[in-house]
């Protein structure tokens, strides 16, 4: 086989307008873990699509070659049978199927090639759900597992087709804290097993904790391969590699003009759509002031985005009850479209299901929240669409070849400044931003925090949803605490630190405890 596993050689791949990768070049040893970094657009998903077929031969040029061999993968079967598997960040498992039936989908355990052998497909399945620490049964549906565990039955299913190389794309963005630790020591027992992970984050303790090499990548080239044990591997040092230059402050600095309070929210109560007698939401009472950056601090499950999307025109629960006032007058907000009237905005975590038509382009994606905005004569004028979107394409740095372009081939960080400039063209009072840096990285999340800071230094009154607390003690004026879908602490910026956002929630534990 030689000193590596895997060699991919001189790859350029072009959409149109775009070269995406530009004679790049990988060597990933055995039994090793591989990190693939780069800002969003680098090209680190459409270099291991190459790798697993999802782009098949003739459609880029370059060599890849597998335990010594060149390879041709024309579908992604083909790489699966050099031991190749793909975990991508959007899940491929069906929610309505069982572990054992996403496990073994289209690797059927059959009989005679005829008959599946349901008996020998629990045993496998139960077999490798030890392996992976997941003590679930076999028959249980997925949609009844958090994401997590359904992360875990992904990489259950590639092991039942005898992986050898196991690429994660972005493994453990939508991850809390236990379930990412967990994940990262599973892939330092793979690499112990003989398994070779590539793996690609953002999350740059994460890289730096498991990986033995980092292969850095910068507008869709190689820019170089750091060594554990040989190169310096700071976060500082791979951030400078991939940006281009050193950014020594990840938090961009605030004009902090505070005003009066601009939203309010009283004693606020919300049960479960799908269960009526289950409460999600219990007496919340917040408020925000105009200028102000408010994060909501919590655990996944403490009911965070249920609130803003409860807020935002009923977009979620049943049984709504208490108080929303703007500016000292109370609203009534029947739906979405009240809300948007009333200057209210969401941008939603998940970006692709529910923030962006992903089919349509960047231009009508701006302007959709908005379109009465451009009526004339009863008809959208479509010259002022192309100018809004124009306007935005420059003022948000959206790197894509025209106003035209589908926000599906954008990358995350871009698809993100879309659902920014969506919102920031409705031109609301209060903006509810969930999760708004997932999955991008470090030199998007900056030019993210900028935009943030300019709208509040306009006056607008942001909430921003956040897993990550550096991201929340490095950008709000006054913190929220949420868990088990109440409010459990309050903290101004100079006093608020992740130790204190943490001992709020142990202490509310233990109160429900009691």
């Amino acid at each position: 086989m030689g000193k590596y596993i895997l060699e991919m050689r001189n790859i350029t791949k072009t959409f149109p307008g775009v070269k995406a990768l530009d004679n790049v070049n990988l060597q990933v040893k055995p039994k090793h873990i591989h990190a693939l970094v780069g800002e969003n657009g680098a090209g680190k998903s459409t270099l291991m699509n190459i790798l697993s077929g999802v782009y098949p031969h003739g459609t880029y040029e370059g060599d890849i070659i597998v335990e010594g061999e060149v390879c041709v993968f024309k579908f992604i079967n083909d790489s699966e049978a050099k031991g190749i598997a793909i975990i991508h960040q959007e899940l491929a498992l069906i929610p309505s199927l069982s572990i054992a039936e996403n496990v073994f989908l289209g690797n059927e355990q059959a009989d005679k090639g005829i008959i599946i052998n349901w008996d020998k497909t629990r045993a496998r399945t139960t077999e490798m759900l030890k392996k992976v620490g997941l003590n679930e049964h076999t028959d249980t549906k997925v949609m009844d597992i958090g994401l997590g565990k359904q992360q875990l039955v992904e990489i259950v299913k590639a092991l039942s087709k005898n992986v050898k190389i196991l690429i994660l794309d972005e493994p453990t963005a939508a991850l809390n804290d236990d379930d990412a630790d967990h994940l990262l020591d599973l892939l330092l027992d793979l690499k112990e097993h003989g398994i070779t992970c590539i793996i690609i984050s953002h999350k740059l303790h994460e890289v730096t904790k498991v990986a033995d090499e980092i292969t850095i990548l910068r507008d869709g080239a190689t820019i170089e391969t750091l060594i554990k044990g040989v190169d310096d591997i700071s976060e500082e040092r791979i951030i400078k590699a991939m940006v281009g230059r050193e950014i020594t402050d990840r938090f961009p600095k605030r004009k902090h003009l505070v005003g009066d309070v601009c939203f309010e929210v009283e004693n606020w109560n919300v049960f479960d759509p799908l269960d009526a007698t289950k409460q999600v939401l219990k007496n919340i009472d917040i408020n925000v002031r105009k200028g102000e950056v408010v994060g909501l601090a919590g655990l996944m499950g403490a009911g965070r985005t249920e609130f803003a999307m409860s807020l935002f025109g009923k977009a979620y629960g049943a049984k709504i009850s208490g108080k929303i006032k703007k500016d000292g007058k109370e609203l009534v907000l029947h739906d979405v479209s009240d809300a948007i009237k009333n200057g209210i905005a969401y941008a939603t975590e998940d970006r692709k299901t529910a923030g962006l038509i992903l089919i349509d382009d960047i231009k009508r994606n701006i302007s959709l929240s908005s379109l009465s905005s451009l009526k004339k004569n009863m008809v959208i004028d479509h010259n002022m669409e192309i100018k809004i979107g124009e306007d935005y394409r420059a003022k948000l740095k959206i790197k894509s070849s025209s106003i035209l372009q589908k926000t599906e081939n954008l990358s995350g960080g871009n698809q993100q400044k879309v659902v920014f400039s969506k919102w920031i063209f409705a031109d609301p009072d209060i903006l509810f931003l969930d999760e708004p840096t997932r999955g991008i990285d470090v030199g998007a999340k900056y030019e993210i925090y900028t935009i943030i800071n300019d709208l509040a230094e306009k006056g607008k009154s942001i909430v921003m949803i956040s897993s990550e607390l550096p991201e929340i003690l490095g950008m709000c004026d006054r913190v929220y605490v949420m868990n088990k879908g109440m409010i459990v602490g309050e903290f101004a910026a100079r006093e608020v630190s992740s130790e204190k956002i943490m001992q709020c929630i142990m202490q509310s534990n233990k109160e429900v405890v009691k």
